[in-house]
């Protein structure tokens, strides 16, 4: 079978006549010297050749934006012009769901997951898409609610290998297992950033044959970018002129990126006077690694039927007012240690009031988007039965508060009983958790001493070894030796200015005994 341009087609996308010949102005374009159909044939030539080479198996990260669904799109006219006999080797296409991802993109992401998967068994595509997810343990409100981890930011993102890059690297070192080698295609370009431009021209360098090059973070895995030379409005033009083969209508995703650009302006490049649609970022809905999410506040402004997600920004905003973390956020570490930095108390997790705050925030935001949004997202599901389940664990047995919170703030705010597992017979009850309170006379620092203490006991009881409970105890014991936070950083201030002193003391003996030294070679010679 002869290979065929990709055809330029008038479809739902808005695409242009395929008569009429689009040439991209822009000098920078990966269009400017053959024009669009001509680059795109070439590019589909590029990949049949790839494909063929070898037996090793591809796997193309899509995330449903603009890049990866190039990629795709152009992998698949690429293939769909070969014999069936020689689209033998299998094509994984693997979108990571955080569970927080943005509402509007995770429901785009499934539902291109689906007609994709209908449209490659109806043409005999060897193309398999899979959705892959965080281990409980892994997700954001596990880590943020169960175990009072701070939300992320520049110098602590604590989620993104968690949520993003251990499952697609668990599924390619599955199939690196299952077949030796892979190849992983991604939708990167220099133009996204002068960083991105600087980082792939060093891997170049590297490349073992034509247009691959070793994946450094993965062995025995190759990296294939086939559109690292185009630029953004490219991207826009290639989407807008060639239809979706797998039916999912790039007018819809034009019309994403469109609602989520601040003006709401989203126009098809034709020039370099023409703005480009290409910079709205999704991403996931509570990210605070950035100061706004300027798309989801676009999406709100720009459409009616958006304003359901108000109380997800809403959380979002709240999330990233890093200005009131003291109030929120514990004076010990994880660890129950107490540690400086420049003379100020370095702060720790979540209080459990305020664990308990978000999870109340979180559980109230998907009841009213469950109630105001589209049909469609009438089952939305911000957090998931499983993570709540953990987070009760991770309370219970972690944190030590036999209080049991989460089922009574999940009926107080859901109004349906929470589907409580059999636990521990050996569990102390709520009851016992006010009976400690009154016992403790409001003294709070001492109450969290006495449950935990009480709480290590539970736990090893029974036990035939009770290996471990000393040092339990002893930890527990050394995280409730303050009475507060300001004698702890009183006591810690006074502890590093006599750490000090001891240096410096050291440092002059050390001095002293150098010179003496020296005065003696010099008196002996």
């Amino acid at each position: 079978m002869a290979n065929k341009s990709p055809v330029l087609t008038t479809d739902s996308s808005g695409a242009v006549p395929a008569d009429r010949k689009v040439q991209a102005s822009n000098k920078d374009s990966a269009f400017a010297a053959l024009g669009l159909a001509k680059t795109v044939q070439a590019v589909c030539d590029e990949i049949r050749e790839l494909y063929q080479w070898d037996e090793i198996p591809w796997v193309i990260g899509y995330s449903g934006g603009k890049d990866s669904s190039a990629v795709l799109q152009l992998i698949w006219l690429a293939l769909r012009d070969l014999p069936a006999e020689k689209r033998t080797k299998r094509i994984h296409v693997i979108s990571t769901d955080t569970l927080v991802e943005q509402p509007v993109v995770a429901a785009w992401v499934t539902a291109s997951h689906k007609k994709m998967e209908a449209a490659a068994a109806e043409q005999g595509m060897p193309i398999t898409p899979h959705k892959l997810t965080p281990d409980v343990k892994d997700t954001f409100w596990v880590n943020l609610i169960g175990k009072g981890y701070p939300a992320p930011r520049k110098l602590f993102r604590w989620c993104t290998s968690r949520m993003k890059i251990n499952p697609s690297n668990a599924f390619i070192r599955s199939v690196v297992r299952d077949c030796g080698e892979a190849i992983l295609v991604l939708g990167t370009r220099k133009a996204e950033s002068q960083r991105r431009a600087v980082g792939m021209a060093k891997l170049e360098k590297n490349r073992v044959r034509e247009r691959l090059t070793p994946n450094k973070n993965l062995p025995n895995s190759l990296v294939y970018t086939p559109i690292e030379d185009w630029t953004n409005d490219d991207v826009w033009l290639f989407l807008m002129q060639v239809k979706n083969p797998w039916g999912h209508t790039n007018k819809s995703l034009l019309g994403m990126y469109q609602g989520a650009s601040a003006d709401g302006e989203c126009p098809l490049v034709v020039d370099t006077t023409t703005p480009s649609c290409g910079n709205s970022r999704f991403g996931c809905w509570v990210c605070t690694v950035v100061d706004k999410d300027r798309s989801m506040e676009a999406m709100i402004k720009n459409d009616d039927e958006k304003v359901w997600m108000t109380p997800l920004l809403d959380i979002r905003n709240d999330l990233g007012d890093f200005a009131k973390e003291p109030e929120r956020r514990d004076y010990r570490r994880m660890s129950g240690r107490v540690q400086l930095f420049h003379d100020g108390l370095v702060r720790g997790p979540y209080t459990k009031e305020f664990r308990e705050h978000w999870l109340r925030r979180v559980l109230s935001a998907q009841c009213e988007a469950r109630r105001l949004g589209p049909a469609e997202f009438g089952d939305l599901e911000l957090i998931s039965m499983p993570e709540l389940h953990e987070i009760r664990r991770i309370w219970l047995y972690e944190k030590h508060e036999f209080d049991d919170r989460l089922p009574a703030v999940y009926e107080e705010v859901v109004g349906t009983p929470f589907p409580v597992a059999a636990s521990d017979d050996r569990l102390l009850r709520s009851e016992d958790w006010a009976m400690l309170q009154e016992a403790c006379g409001g003294d709070e620092e001492l109450f969290q001493l006495q449950a935990g203490l009480l709480d290590i006991e539970r736990e090893y009881r029974g036990m035939s070894r009770r290996a471990g409970i000393y040092e339990a105890l002893e930890d527990r014991l050394r995280a409730g030796q303050y009475g507060g936070e300001e004698e702890a950083l009183a006591i810690r201030q006074e502890q590093e200015r006599r750490r000090e002193e001891i240096e410096k003391d050291v440092e002059s003996l050390t001095l002293s005994q150098g010179s003496l030294f020296e005065e003696g070679e010099a008196e002996g010679g």
